[in-house]
């Protein structure tokens, strides 16, 4: 692969610090990787295997200027700088455009060298992908705990050897780790409407939506369809992670099937102009084009985040236990709802991983998510059973979240390769109990090979998690890309199918009664008739569905079915391995290039329709099984909530006329855009049964035990526990 110099044979590596101050200027006549013709390309710094340096990306720019410095302490001259350029696809996999080597034994030091690295395909290296222009400094450094220190400079610590060093070198690095993953506050956006965007389309309008990037974080708005004054209505949290804020990259585009998306306009935020803990109103015009973008922005300070050993565990400490149980006792319900609780996660080890490595080994570290909260541990190098001994802990926003601890193996050049992953709903855990948790694969639908040792405590307050219920749930910055699965539709084909069969047996049951099948059943359904119909008051259908919740309560419970326990109670549901037949599916590979335009229009086309007809009939079977488990008791919680819900209704029904409360309900709907213009609307019942699991999360959810006479790479189904 192209390089500068290259290195040499028998000269050893000076043992002296150095640092090596580079100035990334500018691209030449990159690779196109996109279809309109240009590329959207960021640079790379790779030094030992880990990432040292990452630059902003240039949109639609095959000649871009970064301009950007950073700085790098080494202790050694003999490995060589690994530079990459990609181009940046949002949600997608990012396009490998060319790289270089950079050898610093061939620099001349203390004297500014500007360099030009010729870019290369190592599997086309006659192919011409343009170039990089660079300047680089190499000085000998005598102190670099100083220099470590200094918070002006983009400065990174690294040593040549990472995996083997001695024990004061790997605290460091891990203190390091452990820093660079903390946010320091939370951005909060609302994202309210669109004005006088461009027309991208023939009809004279466009399909907008919106991108927004701060650091590595990434979100992506809805698409509204046909109009140039979008309302999208959408509110979604970002972390801060540096204490001056940083800029928010916003990008307007036009969605178009079949081909690349048009860009509209674009414009920047930056943050450490607004002032905390106060709500922005911005109309933030686009840089490029007409328009304007209309956002609500809040700073906040961060609160319960942190990553510990096991020697300082937050909730161990019993004064730091009282003082967060009195934050979130019943005294401090009405105040800063945002703030539902914390849930600290140790993480202990894990025994009998998967090998990924040709050596026979793996290199695991453990990935923890709670909805766009993402913390990690360190990587225990060539170990199969590695141990941890971590703490984490993680601000609860809603207590229906799912905390999603993944393994993986880390490569030097590649991406991370996966090991295994659970989910684990907060409202099931059990405070202070160390479990074992068998991997699951990507699905979350069988075992995979290994068991992580955990122990997790919630701490929240009741009255706030209600609150939150009724409110739109989070959502994940990048959503996985649909994919076309036959499987999957046939899946919730068959969903919607059961019920609408449970739908028929009712049916069929109440025709029953007047075909006078069974005469005992008929009479009493009769009488029954006759006493609702002449006594019926409105108040009685809350009630009719609060007597069935009670009824499940009391009875349905105990039937012999599988087990799923959800909280301090256990519900019980038919077994579900005779639901769902998992199998395993390839994903679909990506379409050529060589295939013709217009066949490749069409399948975009065929695969819009295939997406909406998978989507709708997994929203209606999800909403269907999720009515079923709120009366089946699924999630005690909920179950609970509903009954004080309905028999709020059954109180205010009886005491309160009609004409009443639809006049209110009139009167707060016709007023609520005068009284809040830049309100995000919502419906409230299906915000609440958004947080009831559907029988393929209940799936997911489940804790597996291994077969013992089945080898974990055979295993199919899992095995209920």
């Amino acid at each position: 692969m192209p390089g500068i110099g290259a290195p040499p044979s028998s000269e050893r590596a000076s043992s002296s610090m150095y640092k090596l101050e580079i100035d990334l200027k500018r691209g030449n006549n990159l690779a196109v990787r996109d279809r309109g013709g240009s590329s959207d390309p960021y640079v790379k710094f790779k030094l030992s295997g880990k990432e040292v340096f990452r630059s902003k990306t240039i949109h639609k720019n095959l000649n871009p200027v970064w301009d950007e410095k950073t700085t790098i302490i080494l202790d050694c001259l003999s490995d060589p700088l690994y530079v990459k350029v990609f181009d940046y696809d949002f949600g997608l996999q990012d396009d490998f455009m060319g790289s270089a080597y950079l050898y610093m034994e061939s620099l001349e030091q203390q004297r500014c060298i500007p360099v030009t690295l010729v870019l290369k395909d190592p599997q086309y290296p006659d192919q011409d992908l343009g170039s990089l222009d660079l300047s680089v400094t190499l000085t000998p450094k005598d102190s670099p705990v100083e220099e470590r220190r200094d918070s002006t400079s983009t400065t990174m610590l690294l040593r040549r050897s990472w995996k083997r060093s001695n024990k004061q070198q790997s605290l460091r690095l891990s203190e390091l780790h452990r820093k660079s993953q903390l946010w320091r506050g939370i951005v909060s956006i609302a994202l309210i409407e669109g004005r006088s965007l461009i027309p991208m389309d023939p009809n004279g309008l466009s399909d907008p939506y919106v991108k927004f990037r701060l650091g590595h974080q990434k979100y992506r708005s809805k698409t509204v369809p046909k109009t140039l004054s979008p309302q999208w209505r959408e509110q979604f949290d970002l972390h801060l992670f540096e204490e001056t804020g940083g800029l928010l990259e916003i990008t307007v585009w036009d969605r178009d099937t079949g081909r690349r998306d048009d860009f509209i306009g674009r414009c920047q935020l930056d943050l450490s102009t607004l002032s905390k803990e106060h709500t922005h109103h911005l109309d933030l015009p686009l840089e490029e084009s007409r328009g304007f973008v209309v956002l609500l922005v809040t700073l906040t300070a961060s609160s319960h985040v942190s990553i510990a050993d096991l020697s300082v565990t937050p909730l161990d400490d019993p004064q730091e236990r009282r003082e967060i149980l009195k934050r979130y006792g019943a005294l401090k319900s009405f105040s800063n709802f945002r703030d539902v609780g914390i849930v600290q996660v140790k993480v202990m080890r894990a025994e009998g991983l998967m090998a990924a490595d040709v050596t026979g080994k793996s290199d695991p570290f453990c990935v923890l998510e709670l909805n766009n909260d993402r913390l990690q541990t360190h990587t225990v190098y060539k170990n199969l059973n590695p141990e941890w001994n971590k703490v984490f802990t993680f601000n609860v926003k809603d207590i229906h979240s799912v905390m999603e601890v993944t393994v993986f193996d880390e490569d030097r050049d590649r991406s991370a390769d996966f090991l295994g992953k659970i989910s684990i709903p907060l409202l099931s855990i059990c405070n202070g109990e160390q479990k074992s948790y068998v991997l699951k694969n990507k699905e979350l639908t069988a075992p995979t090979k290994g068991v992580i040792h955990l122990e997790i405590d919630v701490i929240y307050n009741t009255v706030k998690a209600a609150i939150k219920t009724i409110v739109p749930a989070e959502q994940k910055y990048i959503e996985e890309e649909p994919k076309v699965s036959k499987q999957l539709l046939q899946q919730n084909f068959n969903r919607v199918k059961r019920c609408i069969m449970v739908l028929i047996s009712y049916g069929t049951y109440i025709n029953s009664c007047f075909e006078w099948e069974s005469a005992q059943r008929s009479i009493i359904s009769f009488v029954m008739f006759v006493l609702v119909v002449w006594n019926f008051e409105l108040y009685m259908l809350p009630l009719a569905l609060l007597l069935l919740l009670v009824w499940n309560y009391l009875f349905s419970r105990d039937t012999p079915d599988t087990e799923i326990a959800f909280g301090p109670a256990a519900c019980k549901i038919k077994t579900m391995e005779a639901m769902f037949d998992w199998e395993d599916v390839e994903e679909d590979k990506e379409d050529k290039e060589s295939e013709h335009k217009g066949f490749m229009n069409k399948l975009y086309a065929i695969q819009d329709v295939f997406f909406s007809v998978q989507n709708a009939l997994d929203e209606v079977a999800s909403n269907g099984e999720r009515i079923k488990n709120t009366v089946n008791w699924t999630v005690p919680f909920l179950s609970w909530l509903a009954i004080a819900a309905l028999l709020s209704a059954v109180v205010l029904l009886y005491l309160v006329p009609l004409r009443y409360l639809v006049l209110i309900w009139g009167v707060n709907k016709f007023t609520k855009k005068l009284r809040d213009p830049y309100m995000i609307d919502n419906n409230e019942l299906l915000d609440f049964l958004s947080r009831v699991p559907s029988d393929v999360q209940v799936m997911h959810y489940r804790e597996l035990r291994v077969d013992p006479g089945q080898s974990p790479s055979k295993r199919r189904r899992p095995i209920q526990s």
